[in-house]
């Protein structure tokens, strides 16, 4: 018996990559002795090259609605005068709500997709072609959004199709959707190394860096930039002047540059949080708007943003072009970078609030550009001898990207990596990564991101409110395990066993040899599998002869007893295991319990309800 300890990755999964047998496709894998490691590069192939044609198809679209709206249609209405270009963003507006009428919904978002398991319907995940086109008649009319999140999405469907497509496991699943979003986050930004990253980060979880999952990402991810590169030119996206570090003294600068970046991403997501609740009626004082039906949202957004045009077209559209002339140092003053900052913030919510379909990823690097411009701006103007130890301003928008985007994704190695790509200067790295640090560290202490763990939603705990989560971050291993688990010995038979796990309603058992130790662990899917697989024909006369230790799994990942139960919830939905053994530290053969996920809803629950009704009770009362 092997047994892995947490921090080993190791290719490890409770169910095969393909759990049907008798599938069109497996019968093909057996004739061609494929193996499911060398199909799984190939999916990735697959992703990687349909979603860079994806992401590229969707650049096409974006220019091409931005040409038929401000060449032919305003072309053809100018002459009633210049406030015609607020019909712009109306005219999409109303547009995207007869689209969101027509569809109601545009199918899931990357959240909803990483938390998604298993029996995702082939026709939903037709859906977001729809998404993708309101996307791009969003992006094209001037919505205040960005093409990243379509971008990521376009890959992370994929990967959901082919995985619905190909009925694969939980883990597979989780894989290839990490995969789709790698490759399109790569294609989108021109950023294959951002893109692993994100999709290993943010996608997969932090403790997905396993060779297996590593090598399917990256290939995926260079496939997709590599078409994109092709189709959409390799050029980088913002052309920076050059820069240099004049002094070492300068980090504290930086350092409070991150600090700001922090309270402008807090700010960020609480404006968008406030636009999206205000449209559906939320708010106090808008509760008419949750009357209005959701098709008419968007063209509410587009009057606004309509209005808005008119004064300070910088504002609208994705923005590289503002932000590329910040960067370029082009002369903007300090109070109109605090304008466009403020603009920006709130046309971003109400484009998101309202209906508007883009991604969050472009106005928070508009935004950061726009504190690090004027934040540089600030200091020259309050401390003038500073500014001969200083760079200029256009080195602070660049930090100032970063460090908003890290800390409104809580992803700081992607941010970085992201930054680094897009503007190829390694001499920036230093004061980037003290800036990107500090502000993930500030935003997390002041607002703690536990509601998004995908984790705990992919485990069944999507319902979760903020003190059942936080809970979650502080309950033990031992306080929710099963203190008796079902457990059978390794030479029973295997109609035997499944005849005993069916009388006592356990989906898993753990599988032991005479002395009682840990040997494996069997799960009614084992099983299953088993009783499905091609050669079980020729041993179904004989079945007898196989036991436990035939089928079940013998490289086992565990838990520990005083581990938290939140860190043992990653290692289960990473696999895609319905349980975890719980072993002693000193001896890994000694079993102390069986943590199984139909469970941890239930103990959160009680914790919960325990703590609430601590205070009316007495504290000699037991167990209480």
């Amino acid at each position: 018996m092997t047994l892995l300890p947490p921090s080993e990755l190791r290719k490890v999964t409770e169910q095969p990559i393909f759990p049907a047998p008798s599938t069109p496709l497996t019968q093909i894998i057996n004739r061609f002795q494929l193996s499911p490691e060398t199909v799984v590069l190939f999916l990735a192939l697959l992703i990687g090259g349909g979603t860079g044609m994806g992401v590229v198809t969707f650049h096409y679209l974006i220019e091409l609605i931005n040409y038929l709206m401000q060449a032919k249609f305003i072309g053809a209405i100018s002459i009633w005068g210049n406030w015609t270009l607020a019909c712009v963003p109306i005219l999409g507006g109303l547009i995207v709500g007869l689209m969101r009428w027509y569809a109601e919904d545009f199918g899931p978002g990357l959240s909803s997709m990483i938390a998604a398991s298993q029996g995702t319907e082939l026709k939903q995940q037709l859906r977001p072609v729809t998404k993708m086109l309101a996307a791009s008649v969003s992006l094209g009319s001037g919505a205040s959004l960005g093409t990243e999140g379509p971008s990521v999405e376009i890959g992370g469907n994929f990967g959901m199709l082919l995985s619905a497509i190909l009925q694969v496991s939980q883990e597979r699943q989780r894989l290839l959707l990490g995969a789709g979003a790698a490759a399109g986050l790569a294609a989108g930004f021109n950023a294959p190394i951002a893109g692993v990253f994100f999709a290993l980060e943010v996608v997969m979880g932090a403790t997905s860096f396993a060779t297996s999952a590593v090598s399917v990402v990256l290939l995926a991810a260079v496939v997709a930039a590599l078409i994109a590169q092709i189709g959409l030119g390799a050029q980088p996206a913002f052309d920076l002047p050059v820069y240099q570090v004049r002094s070492l003294l300068e980090l504290p600068l930086y350092l409070g540059l991150g600090l700001g970046a922090s309270l402008v991403a807090l700010i960020y997501l609480a404006t968008i949080r406030f636009a999206k609740n205000t449209f559906k009626g939320l708010t106090l004082g808008f509760g008419w708007l949750g009357d209005i039906p959701k098709p008419f949202h968007p063209l509410i957004g587009g009057v606004i943003l309509g209005g808005v045009t008119l004064k300070f077209p910088q504002v609208l559209g994705i923005g590289y072009e503002t932000v590329e002339a910040m960067l370029q140092d082009v002369e903007f003053s300090l109070q109109l970078l605090l304008i466009l900052l403020v603009l920006k913030l709130l046309i971003t919510a109400i484009s998101s609030g309202s209906g508007f379909v883009g991604g969050l990823f472009a106005p928070a690097m508009f935004l950061g550009a726009s504190f690090g411009s004027a934040y540089a701006k600030t200091i020259i103007l309050l401390f003038p001898p500073v500014a001969e130890v200083m760079a200029a301003p256009p080195a602070y928008a660049m930090v100032g990207m970063a460090a908003v985007l890290a800390a409104s994704v809580r992803a700081p190695l992607t941010a970085i990596l992201m930054l680094f790509e897009l503007t190829r200067d390694y001499r920036i790295v230093l004061p980037l990564m003290a800036a990107v640090g500090l502000s993930v560290w500030v935003t997390e202490q002041l607002k703690p991101n536990f509601n998004s763990n995908s984790n705990l939603q992919q485990i069944g705990l999507s319902e979760l409110k903020d003190q059942q989560a936080e809970i979650v971050q502080q309950i033990l291993v031992e306080d929710a395990m099963i203190t008796s688990p079902k457990k059978l010995p390794a030479s029973l038979g295997v109609l035997d066993a499944a005849v005993e796990m069916i009388s006592d309603r356990c989906r898993s058992a753990l599988v032991i040899d005479q002395a009682e130790k840990l040997v494996g662990i069997v799960s009614l899917e084992d099983i299953n599998r088993w009783l499905s697989a091609p050669s079980v024909s020729e041993i179904a006369n004989h079945p007898s002869h196989h036991t436990l230790m035939d089928i079940c799994t013998t490289e086992v990942l565990f838990a520990w007893p005083d581990e938290l139960l939140s860190e043992a919830l990653d290692r289960m939905t990473l696999r895609g295991l319905h349980q975890l053994p719980v072993v002693a530290r000193d001896n890994y053969e000694y079993i102390l319990g069986l943590l199984e996920r139909e469970q941890v809803a239930l103990i959160c629950s009680l914790a919960v309800t325990r703590k609430a009704i601590q205070p009316y009770l007495s504290e000699t009362i037991p167990g209480i």
